[in-house]
């Protein structure tokens, strides 16, 4: 299964929810997108964008100044 990373580190809202967005659509289904946010407000953002794409998300680490999520595209997503 290939990952690609995403570095949106240092970027504020509603940035990171943007790219995040914009990488998706060049994810193929089953692959999987590591996005690495410093904005404390991702962790409501990319949840909520995901939720709206229909993709998966889990939080794999998340400090006080730093998340990572993994998110994994989903079959027949039309994001």
């Amino acid at each position: 299964m290939t990952t690609t990373k995403l570095d949106l580190t240092g970027l504020k809202c509603p940035l990171p929810a943007l790219k995040t967005r914009k990488a998706l659509k060049s994810v193929k289904p089953g692959e999987r997108l590591e996005v690495h946010c410093t904005d404390p407000l991702s962790v409501i953002d990319i949840p909520n964008l995901i939720r709206e794409t229909g993709d998966k998300v889990e939080i794999t680490d998340r400090s006080a100044s730093h998340i990572v999520f993994l998110i994994e595209k989903a079959n027949g997503s039309g994001s």
